[in-house]
């Protein structure tokens, strides 16, 4: 896996900021009452991501150790406020659903913490691709949970009428608390997920099977058995 993909999938999976970092929280609980709206800010801040991790490691030599983290605010800052303008201008209905959290994203613990811990230390390419990461994984973690919050609370997902016309919105859902509940319940399923496949991986490590029958002497071994047989013609 080279750099950059590893930086992808580190950011999308091994590093989530929603689920695994639990990071930008302001955010993600406060406008995922609605699926378009989690991927919205997503988008947003991944855009931001990208082009202020670019910059800060273009700049990175250039950049004085004593004026660091305002020289980020300053970068990010720009890029905040070009992005709200192009919302602003191209997609009002967005723009005034996300509101006041689109100049937040200037202080969002993710870009900051991106520029400070990696952009500000690595070239342009992986940089590029460590943004797109974080910010994908974000936009990831935003859209499960407005989409949920909003099937559950609405019967809809984005826009769309999808449960019947029996049943009934559980409010609460689209409320503060529904965000708890529901980010709570994705965490959840994440780290069962994680945990059975890490108690699988013990065991088939325990066990010294390494998938190769050839070269397996456990003549127990139910792998190695069939291969012998189907290599005998049996």
């Amino acid at each position: 896996m080279n750099k950059c993909t590893e930086r992808l999938f580190n950011g999308l999976i091994k590093e989530n900021p929603t689920f695994v970092l639990m990071l930008g929280m302001c955010p993600t609980l406060a406008v995922t009452t609605s699926a378009i709206n989690g991927l919205g800010m997503g988008l947003t801040t991944t855009v931001v991501l990208v082009m202020s991790n670019m910059l800060i490691s273009m700049l990175r030599k250039i950049i004085p150790d004593s004026a660091r983290v305002p020289s980020f605010i300053v970068i990010v800052a720009s890029f905040v406020t070009m992005v709200q303008f192009l919302l602003e201008g191209f997609i009002p209905s967005l723009y005034d659903s996300l509101g006041l959290y689109i100049p937040l994203i200037v202080v969002n613990c993710i870009i900051l913490g991106r520029a400070e811990s990696y952009a500000s230390k690595n070239p342009v390419l992986p940089s590029i691709f460590d943004g797109l990461g974080m910010g994908l994984g974000f936009t990831v973690g935003l859209t499960a949970i407005g989409m949920v919050r909003e099937i559950i609370g609405s019967g809809k997902i984005f826009g769309w009428k999808i449960m019947p016309a029996s049943y009934e919105p559980i409010t609460i859902f689209v409320l503060a608390p529904g965000a708890f509940f529901v980010l709570a319940c994705l965490v959840a399923v994440q780290n069962k997920v994680k945990a059975a496949k890490a108690k699988g991986g013990q065991q088939e490590a325990a066990s010294g099977c390494d998938g190769s029958c050839a070269s397996c002497g456990n003549g127990s071994c139910g792998k190695a058995v069939f291969s012998v047989e189907k290599q005998e013609g049996k």
